[in-house]
This record gives C-alpha cells, structure tokens and sequence, in this order.
C-alpha cells in the first residue's frame, strides 16, 4: 500500500512569522498537535508541534506571555521536517518514523506538500483492513 492512500490531504499550515499563540489556536480548533510551517510558495520549511510548544514552556527561557504573543513560529519550529513522496511504501513510512522517531512524515510531490501521514493514519489502517 502506497502513503497516497492513507494520507490526510486537508492541510491546515502556518508562515513562520505568525505567533506561536495564533498557532497553536489553530492545532486547538483542528484537532491536531502539529502544522506545517510553509514559505510564501507554499513550500515545507518546518514543522510546529505541541512538542515544540511544551520544550519551549518547559526551558523557561521566556514567561509564558513572551512565549505565546511575543514569538514567532519561526522561533519555535523543527526545521527540515521528515518527508516521503506519494509513492513510498506504507511499511517504509512507518519504518522511517521509528527510525527518526517521529509521530509523522509530510508528503511532498515534485517538492509541493500534498499531505501528511502519522503513526494514527497508520493504525486506523491497519485496524480497518486497509492494509
């Protein structure tokens, strides 16, 4: 089974100049712990997740404050997020994700992010009979 198959394809992303608080708005009211950071050309430039939010609060290099108006998911994001192509084997993409042990892959075709694929996609799957 491909990834194109189990992939999300409805993407909610960020710039890297919007406020972790704005951000982190967004993962609230879609239900997820991560977005894609994109360029003005919508190309993959980094990754914010609640990960990254929670090492940020937890460091207390900022008050809390600071950390939600005063930054920028710039100052927060995972650069060079983890990527697969459409046609990358399911196995290979979970394979990919314990080896660099991360909780998903964003999906890129021809260098244009079209989707994403977690270990959840992967479950739901597996527990479907889909793979």
């Amino acid at each position: 089974m491909r990834v194109a198959e189990l992939m999300v394809k409805d993407l909610k992303s960020v710039e890297p100049e919007v406020t972790v608080a704005d951000a982190v708005a967004v993962m609230i009211e879609s239900h997820i712990s991560a977005l894609p950071v994109v360029d003005s050309r919508d190309r993959l430039i980094g990754v914010l997740s609640t990960t990254d939010v929670l090492q940020a609060t937890a460091e207390g290099a900022r008050s809390r404050e600071d950390l939600f108006d005063g930054a920028v998911v710039r100052d927060l994001m995972t650069p060079r997020p983890a990527t697969v192509g459409l046609e990358t084997d399911v196995k290979e993409a979970a394979q990919q994700m314990l080896y660099l042990e991360v909780h998903r892959l964003f999906v890129e075709d021809d260098g244009a992010l079209v989707g994403v694929i977690s270990q959840s996609d992967i479950v739901r799957g597996v527990a479907t009979a889909k793979i």
